[in-house]
């Protein structure tokens, strides 16, 4: 009995295998079938070994945001919103400068990163693509689930938060909010201090959600 489970088994990994290589070795071939759909091809020869979706470098997912790359080590590889689904954005704030948040977030040793930085002046940087996994949130839920932003300032000086990062930092919410169907609310826009776990206070007491929301409702509207 325990022969033929084997022999069994063994036909059944046979068949698994045989049908791994025709879809990975022969797409060609699989291609005019109708068991896969293209969609599904092209996941799975990328999910293949050794094999890496193709990005187009200095790429933003921001329309008129520059491009900084954060080190790998702050972020990990991934295919959102199809691997990982996205319905929450995380506000943090720098305790510190724009450059000085640029550094640590290309410095490979700091260990986290956002995927965009929002200067007082309003400009726009990002770090790390929106379909990869960047490591701000110190959960890893919702750093698979969230999208971070970062605000250049301190959370005790109320000056550092501008017009023009406030503005700026609504329009860039509102078309993320508009790119997965996020919600504008405050279940779905949190502070990094309302993370499970964070030993962090940021945005802190000095951040105007009420006036925040309301900039991004407004731009989220007119994006629509």
């Amino acid at each position: 009995m325990g022969a033929r489970r084997a022999s069994e088994g063994s036909a059944d990994g046979d068949r698994r295998i045989g049908r791994r290589a025709l879809i990975v070795g022969g797409v060609a071939a699989a291609a005019g079938t109708a068991a896969l759909a293209r969609d599904e091809l092209a996941r799975l020869w990328w999910r293949a070994p050794g094999v890496e979706k193709p990005r187009e470098p200095g790429a933003v997912d921001y329309r008129g945001a520059r491009w900084l790359a954060a080190s790998d080590a702050n972020w990990r590889r991934a295919d959102r919103p199809d691997d990982y689904g996205i319905d929450m954005v995380v506000v943090h704030v720098t305790q510190g400068s724009l450059d000085s948040a640029v550094r640590a977030f290309q410095d490979p040793g700091h260990k986290a990163a956002t995927h965009y930085i929002v200067g007082q002046d309003g400009k726009v940087t990002q770090m790390i693509r929106e379909l990869d996994v960047a490591y701000h949130a110190g959960n890893r839920d919702y750093n698979e689930r969230s999208i971070g932003i970062e605000h250049e300032g301190f959370v005790d000086r109320p000056r550092d938060f501008t017009d023009a990062m406030y503005e700026a930092s609504a329009r860039l919410t509102a078309r993320i909010c508009a790119r997965y169907d996020i919600p504008v609310d405050r279940e779905h826009i949190i502070g990094h201090v309302e993370v499970p776990g964070t030993d962090h206070t940021d945005p802190g007491p000095h951040w105007d959600w009420d006036r925040y929301m309301k900039l991004v409702r407004r731009a989220r509207t007119a994006a629509a």
